[in-house]
């Protein structure tokens, strides 16, 4: 993150969390490192209680947010008000979706209770739904149009190519991609997958080796009535994020 801000003036870094230790969970080690780096918000999912560790850190760290939905009762908070460099608040929070997933509280019926009480704190709102289906999440996305500034999936650990403004005025991605390494299986080492899907037999599925690679978007959003002006996903190497001329193809919003 520290190198992408040293190209782009990024004033809120947010990034999924809930795969950051060796593939699966949170640790308190993995999460310092990414702060350390840069990020200021970590989100959620349905791996989030996957390390003890990890949930201990949903409980007491403010910067790490878990799915909104999930029902009462559940430790953490969902979503939280965060100042970028520039001071301007964004609201961000987290959902996760229910096709194919945990039957947990509707996303939809959530942000119709609590959304009206969040923009009164700031027009500044970023989504991240974390879901399974293409269809969920694009439903959200239209749903929550003129409401959000934007709406960005997370999950499927692939960059889908549909960035786009939705005709209200909100930042839309089905899926912001994956950061590891390259050549895997949604970050997993090939042979562990290929040989549970060739032979059903349950398998040990260890971390992907490989240079790795980082996938996310820019969104340009205006403090002012919460709009996004510009998206841009972005998908580069290690390699490529040193490269100075790499950049050049992703200038500033």
């Amino acid at each position: 993150m520290s190198r992408v801000r040293s190209y782009r003036d990024v004033d809120l870094a947010v990034a999924n969390g809930e795969n950051i230790a060796a593939g699966m969970g949170l640790t308190e080690s993995t999460a310092c490192e990414l702060f350390d780096a840069g990020i200021d918000v970590l989100t959620g999912g349905n791996h989030m209680w996957d390390k003890k560790e990890g949930a201990h850190m949903v409980r007491t760290d403010e910067r790490i947010l878990r799915p909104a939905n999930y029902p009462p009762g559940v430790e953490g908070r969902g979503w939280g008000v965060f100042h970028g460099r520039s001071g301007t608040p964004y609201a961000i929070v987290s959902l996760i979706g229910r096709v194919f997933l945990a039957p947990v509280d509707c996303p939809f019926r959530w942000t119709d209770e609590y959304l009206p009480s969040i923009r009164k704190e700031t027009p500044c709102i970023l989504v991240d739904f974390h879901a399974e289906a293409t269809s969920e999440k694009r439903a959200l996305g239209l749903y929550l149009d003129g409401k959000v500034s934007a709406v960005v999936g997370t999950h499927t650990h692939v960059q889908t190519a549909d960035a786009q403004l939705l005709p209200k005025g909100a930042g839309y991605l089905t899926d912001a991609g994956m950061c590891g390494p390259t050549g895997s299986i949604i970050g997993m080492d090939p042979q562990g997958v290929l040989r549970r899907l060739l032979t059903h037999v349950p398998v040990r599925f260890d971390v992907g080796t490989g240079e790795p690679e980082a996938c996310g978007v820019f969104l340009d959003i205006d403090p002012s009535d919460g709009a996004c002006r510009r998206i841009q996903p972005f998908c580069m190497t290690e390699t490529e994020m040193r490269d100075k001329e790499t950049w050049k193809m992703f200038s500033d919003l």
